[in-house]
């Protein structure tokens, strides 16, 4: 035998199976079905906008034309026609140094209550992380309870409260040493005055923010907040970088929808002095009413609510400029 018929055959390798042939695609969707699912939402939504457009498309419409045309006590009883202005009402509304007072009064009042109601929320929502259950549930009562009681109740306590001869709060300032506050009014001037209506707004406003934060305290990692501290992060630290931007989407819509609610402030104004709010006490909500309803000129009036829905509209659209860069950064 050779040496070449001892040699071990080499082994050939198995073939490989064929892959199995891939699933043909499906059919694509009918052109039907994608217009039907695209209209679902719009709907849903349905109900809900066509109760809109009947409680405020009217409205509306009636004030933006009401802002074009003289209008007066003889228009409102029919003796004479309206009568289309252009823009003479604005005119004469800008023109007014009195409004622009209004306009500074307002956004002073306004920025001085978001400020507070969310440095008062935040820190009252931090303290609620570090409380026991039955204190945090207590608390909770007590903020729902503030919240939920009627504007009207409210600024009649506080009247009460303020009030310069049976007020409740002098007499207990006046048992400090060195405080003498008996018969003293508060809203003799008017930046003391809008001070009390500023607590007044701050008070029913803030259980809204801290219920809303603290919800969203529970959402923040506590691993994160470990590192932070591991890393030498202090409470500052941890609050700062950690805390605050998971809670900027939050904070961003409570500060907002607070401007909102606070420069459209009317009830604490106009109850707290009697129906009458004085001229240092006119925002931009009472001085439209005065303009219309005691001075009798609904044009000028219509013309003040319509500068305030469109300032109201910047703050929106900043807001949803804001929203927009978070999303992106996410």
């Amino acid at each position: 035998m050779s040496a070449a018929d001892t040699t071990t055959p080499a082994k050939v390798p198995p073939a490989r199976p064929a892959p199995p042939p891939s699933a043909p695609p499906g059919p694509a969707p009918a052109p039907s079905r994608r217009r039907s699912s695209a209209a679902t939402p719009w709907l849903l939504l349905a109900p809900c906008l066509l109760v809109l457009a009947l409680v405020m498309g009217y409205p509306l419409v009636r004030l933006v034309t009401l802002a074009f045309q003289k209008f007066g006590q003889s228009q409102l009883w029919g003796f004479q026609p309206a009568e289309s202005v252009g823009f003479d009402n604005f005119a004469g509304v800008l023109g007014d140094g009195e409004f622009w007072q209004v306009v500074v009064r307002t956004i002073v009042f306004a920025a001085g209550c978001v400020i507070v109601t969310m440095v008062a929320g935040m820190l009252i929502a931090l303290l609620l992380q570090r409380v026991s259950g039955w204190v945090k549930t207590l608390v909770n009562i007590a903020l729902v309870a503030s919240w939920g009681m009627p504007v009207i109740v409210a600024t009649t306590v506080f009247k009460w409260l303020f009030d310069a001869d049976y007020g409740i709060l002098n007499a207990v300032l006046s048992k400090l040493p060195g405080v003498e506050l008996i018969g003293h009014n508060w809203f003799a001037s008017g930046p003391q005055g809008l001070a009390v209506i500023m607590l007044l707004v701050v008070w029913g406003a803030v259980p809204f923010v801290v219920i809303t934060l603290g919800a969203g305290l529970t959402q923040v990692p506590a691993e994160l907040e470990e590192a932070a501290r591991l890393d030498g992060a202090g409470a500052w630290g941890v609050f700062r970088y950690v805390t605050l931007p998971i809670l900027k989407p939050i904070i961003v819509m409570l500060t907002t929808l607070s401007v909102i609610w606070d420069m459209g402030v009317f009830p604490q104004v106009f109850v707290m002095r009697n129906g009458h709010p004085e001229a240092e006490f006119q925002l931009l909500t009472t001085y439209s009413y005065d303009r219309a309803f005691v001075v009798n000129d609904y044009g000028q009036g219509s013309a003040i609510a319509l500068i305030t829905v469109l300032l109201l509209l910047g703050v929106v659209a900043v807001y949803m400029r804001q929203m927009l860069k978070i999303g992106e950064v996410e």
